[in-house]
């Protein structure tokens, strides 16, 4: 428990950590800030499908096939249903995509933008949670690391836009702080849903990795997809062949 306690401290404090970096960086250049996000979701997808959707099928159950594909649209379903209540950041400084209901926009904008990263980071938490939850702790920490690293660009491209708007900094390093504090609990909630049964274990890996997933294609690829396509797409390669690596070299 001690390693998971750890651990989620680890994957929240990322978040923070990269806050605190785009505190020194205020005006990062948008096309640095792609290369990082794409490089990120490079990291996160090959920790998504090797750590958490591969391991799913090697458990068995009544259908490997049918519980882990069912776990992954499951984990997608669940983020599209959050992503359809709240706007995520770009659309809070005014980039509005998307269609939400009305509701939405009667929400404080600074508990909204909590709510929008927790989309991310719960889910993200609970998949590091969950690779503890399924005793292979060299596994479970790869995925951590690939969420990690993933938290650290992340945090630093929410901070610009949150000052740009105004917002004190004050304010803006306590919404970080949230974000980070969100993905402590779904780390531990992660890991006691498993350790509870472990016949939800297969659904489970799948389920995050499939949350994963969503974020990685609905949200970071399209995010960087804007003028040097192919610099972000050998950076997301980079990524995920460096969790690859260590996936290699540490299991």
């Amino acid at each position: 428990m001690k390693m998971v306690l750890l651990t989620a401290l680890g994957v929240g404090g990322a978040t923070v950590f990269g806050s605190l970096l785009g505190f020194v960086f205020k005006k990062i250049s948008h096309k640095f800030s792609d290369i990082v996000l794409a490089f990120a979701a490079g990291v996160m997808l090959c920790a998504a499908v090797t750590g958490l959707i591969l391991p799913s099928l090697e458990y068995e159950s009544f259908s490997p096939v049918v519980m882990t594909v069912s776990g992954v649209f499951a984990g997608a379903l669940f983020l599209n249903v959050l992503d359809k209540l709240v706007p995520h950041l770009h659309r809070l400084a005014g980039i509005d995509r998307e269609q939400h209901p009305d509701n939405a926009k009667k929400l404080n904008k600074v508990l909204l933008f909590v709510m929008a990263i927790g989309i991310h980071n719960l889910p993200e938490g609970i998949a590091a949670g969950v690779g503890f939850g399924s005793g292979n702790h060299t596994q479970a920490i790869t995925i951590a690391a690939g969420i990690a690293l993933q938290n650290i660009p992340e945090g630093m491209v929410i901070i610009g836009p949150m000052l740009a708007a105004g917002m004190p900094p004050g304010r803006t390093f306590a919404c970080a702080l949230a974000t980070g504090i969100i993905e402590v609990l779904g780390t531990i909630l992660g890991y006691y849903a498993v350790s509870l049964s472990s016949a939800i274990l297969p659904f489970a890996l799948a389920f995050a990795g499939g949350t994963m997933l969503y974020v990685i294609s609905d949200e970071m690829i399209p995010e960087t997809h804007h003028d040097d396509a192919r610099g972000v797409t050998y950076s997301l390669l980079a990524g995920f062949c460096l969790m690859l690596a260590m996936g290699y070299f540490l299991g």
